[in-house]
């Protein structure tokens, strides 16, 4: 029953994931977020794994996902900074979320709730394919979309981290026993045994 718990709550979890993930990659297509982008891909196939070595009693595959969540949880670290702007980073003058190859921004920045976007014309500021609008009446600025996001995922990912760890250890401890107790006897399985072979003798009747 405890197994069971702890595999249902696991998968729970993992769908969870699955579901922020596939919200957030959505949103960072919209955006052209292209380092995120690649970061989510990664993130849905451990997801995946995750989910897979839980139904197939798998232990490595969720110590492969248990370590995937640990760098994940470093990434949206990093990207809660980025947007806070701690430290020496500067969204006006680091461009890491699309290789340095553009200037946009999260698609929120435009697209937030309440936000009314102003196109300006004929702006000395614009450069080659880009225009400069002003954005105001937001009721949350894009960046605190972007923490709140990422906030998320580090939850999901640290309750995804325990359970896996959890679940894996079961699985480990439930191998050792079946390889201790040996293999398949304890599930009364017993290996067919050689037919002795028969000896024919003639057989000498008095007549």
């Amino acid at each position: 029953m405890g197994k069971c718990s702890g595999r249902c709550t696991l998968v729970a979890f993992c769908c969870l994931q699955l579901i922020a993930a596939l919200e957030r990659q959505i949103f960072d297509f919209l955006g052209y977020q292209w380092v995120p982008i690649l970061a989510n891909f990664l993130h849905i196939m451990a997801v995946i794994l995750g989910i897979f070595g839980t139904v197939q009693y798998r232990s490595k595959y969720l110590i492969l996902y248990a370590v995937w969540l640990v760098l994940w949880v470093g990434w949206n670290a990093f990207i809660i900074c980025f947007y806070l702007e701690v430290g020496h980073l500067s969204q006006d003058r680091d461009f890491i979320m699309t290789f340095n190859t553009s200037l946009h921004r999260s698609w929120w920045m435009e697209n937030g709730p309440g936000c009314l976007v102003t196109p300006i014309l004929n702006s000395d500021l614009a450069i080659e394919d880009h225009h400069v609008i002003t954005v105001t009446g937001c009721f949350l600025d894009y960046q605190y979309i972007e923490v709140v996001s990422s906030a998320m995922q580090i939850f999901l990912a640290l309750f995804g981290f325990v359970y896996a760890c959890y679940v894996s250890k079961v699985f480990m401890e439930e191998e050792d026993s079946f390889d201790f107790i040996g293999g398949f006897d304890s599930y009364g399985y017993q290996a067919p045994q050689k037919m002795s072979h028969l000896q024919l003798q003639p057989l000498y009747t008095s007549g």
